[in-house]
């Protein structure tokens, strides 16, 4: 799936909602543990309870990768089940991957080129410069996948860097939305950035051009009646994202149907 056709399944679907599969082994029930791959039969039954409200899903590669080989076993299986199964959901690696020269450009070949590893889209950190990302955007546009780079995140940690204020007047957070409008003026949607649901100061992100991705609604403190005009978003811009409030739920279907439909309906006023 493409960006295109992401804006095109919020449409049809009247939805925004990501579905965060950030997979802690040791949150998974008991009984699954004897499956042969308890991540990945965790991850399924959250995908086939949620697959007809939201419209994407978000892999934290944190948890797979803490797993090792069978972590990374279970996170391509996971994206591979999405693509076959349920083709119209746009996968997002959420790697924040940062690096600069050709070490940024080995992860651009592994998360943003045609290997096994590479979704839709791909997270990014820009705070080695924003320049140094050139090598993923450039393999993204190639290969008509998506970028979401951190502009502000929710952690306090990041105020010290994200709300620093540059000599232009500028807070670095808004600077990192401006140069993915720049990339966007001339690829439109290449480029989206990240912005933490519980913030209270946040970058304007109105003249983006891109998507907005927005962790943290539910369990984590992200108010959905919240998010309306956040950061001046046009409508249709934002994708909020939930994680905990769904998986918590699992691996019972229907609640997890239930925790999905009532976070859906919640965001739903972003239409």
């Amino acid at each position: 799936m493409n960006k295109q056709q992401l804006f095109e399944n919020i449409k049809r679907k009247k939805s925004f909602l990501c579905v965060g599969l950030d997979t802690d082994i040791k949150k998974i029930p008991e009984h699954l543990l004897k499956e042969e791959d308890p991540i990945f039969a965790f991850n399924k039954a959250i995908i086939d309870a949620t697959a007809d409200l939201c419209i994407a899903y978000k892999p934290n590669l944190a948890f797979y990768e803490s797993m090792g080989v069978k972590g990374w076993i279970a996170f391509e299986k996971t994206v591979n089940y999405i693509k076959q199964n349920y083709p119209d959901q746009f996968i997002i690696a959420d790697a924040k991957r940062g690096d600069i020269g050709t070490t940024m450009a080995a992860y651009a070949a592994a998360w943003a080129a045609d290997g096994p590893l590479a979704a839709d889209a791909v997270t990014a950190s820009p705070y080695l410069g924003f320049g140094s990302l050139q090598p993923l955007l450039d393999t993204a546009a190639a290969h008509d996948r998506g970028v979401f780079v951190l502009a502000a995140t929710s952690n306090p940690e990041g105020a010290e860097v994200q709300r620093a204020v540059r000599a232009d007047g500028r807070t670095v957070a808004q600077s990192v939305v401006d140069a993915a409008a720049a990339v966007n003026a001339t690829d439109p949607g290449l480029v989206g950035v990240v912005v933490g649901a519980t913030l209270t100061e946040v970058p304007d992100v109105s003249a983006l051009g891109g998507p907005v991705l927005v962790p943290g609604v539910g369990a984590q403190g992200g108010r959905p009646e919240a998010l309306a005009g956040l950061g001046d978003a046009r409508p249709g811009q934002l994708l909020p994202a939930v994680s905990r409030e769904v998986l918590r739920a699992g691996p019972d279907a229907a609640a997890i149907r239930a925790a999905a439909e009532t976070l859906r309906d919640a965001v739903s006023h972003l239409l």
